[in-house]
């Protein structure tokens, strides 16, 4: 890392200090226009995301992006046509595709162990993890939406990546926002009270199904905050299959065995992708290779992200095109 851009001086000198970065600048378009800056990440409130990016790739740089990929679908769109314009390398940094029991998974998954997948149960259940109560995090005008963008994000991108099908037909869903609008269940490193000017407007709870061309179901249930028992997984991927099952996070396989049914502990290949996202998107962008998480997949999950909302809003089944 050679430079930061960060508009907040005080937060800009924390972070040059603490990553021993010597160049710094308060506009984001400085940084753009030094000639040997060939890539960025963006890491900023989600409703910057298209827009710098868009700047970013303009400014003829490659750029690895925070998810979700942008508020909407319509938002994504623009940023990849930007990347293919300007021929550029664009990646939504989708780190549980890094997770190394997400990769024996897929492993286990391409080579026929578990037959037919049916279904998938995904979740990400908090009881008191609300990033921040009037923080951006908690706007809808900033964040574009709550707990199903921060975290269901993961869990679309994960299960339509272990079936190797995006081809999401349509989705019902439900959103709730019951305990934020109150002050409860904030997360403990970002404890504040309620502020006016600053209102909790979006979910901190959901519920949808995913429905796919081919059949495939997956349910998906979020919580940033709710009153609900204490599990040993916070967060995982449950898949169904005909030969077996298996579980994510750890990975473990659930089959028929010589005594009955077994639980088989995963160990991580030495084999599995070893590459965090940065030093993959490093790579692609050094040696032109194409990066683990492709930019229509990215744009999928995005188009099923604003399909979850849109089923509330209405109380319809949305189909995808």
């Amino acid at each position: 890392m050679v430079a930061i851009a960060e508009s907040d001086p005080k937060r800009c000198k924390e972070a040059s200090d603490m990553y021993k970065v010597t160049r710094s600048y308060t506009d984001f378009r400085e940084l753009l226009d030094q000639p040997d800056i060939d890539a960025v990440t963006i890491a900023l409130p989600n409703y910057l995301h298209a827009p710098v990016a868009i700047e970013a790739l303009r400014a003829r740089k490659h750029v690895l992006l925070e998810k979700p990929m942008a508020t909407s679908a319509k938002e994504a769109a623009k940023i990849i046509e930007t990347a293919k314009k300007m021929k550029r390398t664009l990646m939504v940094a989708q780190h549980f595709r890094f997770d190394r029991h997400t990769q024996i998974a897929k492993d286990f998954i391409e080579r026929g162990q578990l037959g037919e997948i049916y279904h998938a149960r995904a979740f990400w259940l908090r009881r008191s993890g609300i990033p921040r109560i009037g923080s951006w995090f908690t706007q809808k005008k900033f964040a574009g939406g709550g707990c199903t963008v921060d975290l269901g994000v993961h869990l679309v991108d994960t299960c339509l990546h272990l079936f190797g099908d995006f081809d999401v037909r349509s989705v019902s869903g439900h959103v709730y926002s019951k305990l934020g609008p109150k002050g409860v269940g904030s997360f403990e490193w970002g404890k504040s009270d309620i502020n006016p000017q600053k209102p909790f407007d979006v979910d901190d709870y959901s519920v949808a199904l995913l429905k796919m061309r081919k059949g495939t179901t997956i349910s998906l249930e979020i919580s940033w905050a709710a009153y609900q028992p204490s599990i040993a997984r916070e967060y995982g991927v449950d898949l169904m299959g005909t030969l077996g099952g298996l579980s994510l996070f750890p990975a473990r396989l659930f089959r028929d065995g010589p005594a009955g049914y077994e639980t088989v502990e995963l160990a991580p290949s030495k084999l599995a992708h070893q590459e965090d996202p940065i030093h993959h998107f490093v790579n692609c962008t050094l040696h032109g290779k194409k990066p683990l998480v492709a930019l229509e997949e990215s744009l999928k999950v995005q188009q099923v992200l604003d399909a979850i909302y849109a089923s509330a809003s209405s109380g319809k089944e949305i189909l995808i095109k």
